[in-house]
């Protein structure tokens, strides 16, 4: 059974012409502007976890949780939310079915050309972060819907606004006109520990309030393709569509989680044991900025950055693979006006180790532009430091590049020169050199690497390569050991190690 990855939104159905149609889950919504409200500069003070090791102690599986559940359950609220969508004659086959059109006439079969507008309706959850009414809880539950309704646990329902969006990480504010509300205690998500009990808090399937539990899996998941920055909390406890947007509390009653995806058989729709959240620091780092500012700015250097594999690390002179190595530097950046350059091994910001490329990318975003860090890097074996001073992420800029794994010798590949006029058809500058792989042998470890026809070499363990004639010399140069090859993919140059044979 193949395996899939799914944000936990529960869509319910959807009404068009009259007809009662059952749906699944839609594509990403538009967000209408005059459903959006801004913060106007104001913070939310939450309320933060303190000493709650007494009421931890009075958890045990005898007496259940019960104690730390009944107070955090009126702050779990639900969430209904719509949206109007069109669909055209194709999407709706029953349209040209002959017993459909003989009772409704032939006309219908005449409007494939007119898109029809029904309203699609779905359901999530969230969480009351403040007494007067703001609300956390995840973008996908409400992105786009033009109508927003918040029920609370004693039945009563508001409608919602949106204060701002972040789909970059899936987290969304709302605000509810109301006072007197019982906010969750926010806990801190960096203590968090596999092993550690969980709880699960939701409205999965639209059944109501519903608590499950669990333990926590891992921790700082990321790679899951969800969203651009992932630093998930991964549970057994139970999510189901219906329970993004929900808490994952600990047995203090804390808040360390919003519950936002899970991973399901292809054919399922419900847990397999493996749910994500996000985890409540870095949700309480963009809520703030929303509140603030209505949008997230992200600090940046303006380099592309991959993973040190144990086979990049080896072709470095490293002893562990560590850091984020630099494979592109983008010109007029941050990184460039610091003296950055590819090859580049980041190994601390601010004289804290920088475990992965995943770990360098998190930590950067979550830094304001303007700040200045210093980063310690590692170049042609030696430790410098460089002061780079951050600026705003541009919305328009691709994720970083990724290295891929390599384990065996570079053979099965064919290259050529790399002319102006391929130049163009790639897409690169005219001024691009390098020379360009023509064809990968599909059972190579050059294929096995992620090396692929039309992907232009550039460098041969450190050294440029223009033409074929300097390729072949600096491959032969390089025996049967190691070779650590700069190609350019797109426009975008990444590092490559392949081991000998």
């Amino acid at each position: 059974m193949n395996a899939k990855l799914i944000q936990v939104r529960r869509p319910v159905a959807a009404a068009a012409l009259g007809l009662c149609l059952i749906l699944g889950g839609a594509a990403a919504w538009v967000m209408e502007a005059n459903g959006t409200v801004h913060g106007a500069g104001r913070t939310i003070a939450v309320t933060e976890a303190k000493d709650s090791d007494a009421q931890g102690e009075r958890v045990s599986f005898t007496d259940g949780f019960a104690p730390v559940v009944q107070p955090v359950l009126p702050a779990v609220v639900n969430i209904h939310a719509s949206k109007i969508v069109k669909m055209s004659q194709q999407e709706m086959p029953f349209m040209n079915d002959p017993m459909f059109r003989q009772f409704f006439g032939q006309q219908y079969g005449q409007q494939d050309q007119q898109p029809q507008q029904q309203r699609e309706h779905s359901l999530g959850s969230g969480v009351i972060v403040s007494s007067d009414g703001y609300i956390l809880t995840n973008n996908h539950v409400v992105d786009g819907a033009s109508d927003i309704k918040v029920s609370l646990k004693d039945k009563r329902e508001f409608k919602a606004q949106v204060v701002g969006v972040d789909p970059k990480t899936d987290i969304a504010v709302l605000k509810i006109p109301v006072t007197g509300l019982t906010p969750i205690t926010f806990g801190d998500s960096a203590k968090t520990q596999v092993g550690d009990f969980v709880l699960a808090i939701g409205n999965p399937f639209g059944v109501g309030e519903t608590v499950t539990m669990g333990i926590v899996s891992a921790t700082q998941r990321s790679g899951l393709g969800l969203e651009d920055y992932e630093d998930f909390i991964q549970t057994d406890a139970a999510i189901n569509p219906g329970n993004s947007g929900g808490a994952l509390i600990n047995v203090h009653g804390d808040l360390i989680g919003i519950n936002t995806s899970i991973l399901t058989g292809e054919e399922g729709g419900g847990t397999e044991g493996v749910g994500f959240a996000i985890p409540v620091n870095m949700a309480r780092g963009i809520m703030d900025q929303l509140v603030k500012n209505g949008k997230v700015s992200r600090g940046y250097i303006g380099v592309g950055i991959e993973a040190v594999t144990p086979d990049l690390a080896k072709a470095f002179g490293m002893d562990t693979p560590t850091g984020a190595l630099v494979g592109e530097v983008e010109p007029d950046s941050p990184g460039a006006k610091a003296g950055l350059q590819r090859g580049d091994i980041i190994l601390a910001v601010d004289g804290q180790p920088v475990s992965d490329e995943r770990d360098l990318r998190l930590r950067i975003a979550g830094m304001a532009p303007g700040q200045t860090v210093k980063l310690e890097i590692l170049r042609n074996g030696q430790k410098l430091n460089v002061s780079v001073t951050l600026v705003e992420f541009p919305d328009k800029q691709a994720s970083a590049t990724q290295g891929e794994p390599s384990s065996n010798a570079l053979q099965g590949v064919q290259v050529d020169e790399l002319t102006p006029q391929i130049a163009h058809e790639l897409e690169l500058p005219a001024s691009t050199t390098g020379v360009v792989i023509t064809d990968v042998d599909a059972s190579s470890a050059a294929a096995e690497a992620g090396l692929q026809r039309g992907d232009v070499i550039q460098e041969v363990n450190r050294q440029p390569v223009s033409n074929v004639q300097q390729y072949e010399k600096a491959v032969r140069a390089g025996g049967n050991g190691e070779v650590l090859l700069l190609i350019n993919r797109g426009g975008a140059t990444r590092f490559v190690a392949i081991a000998g044979q």
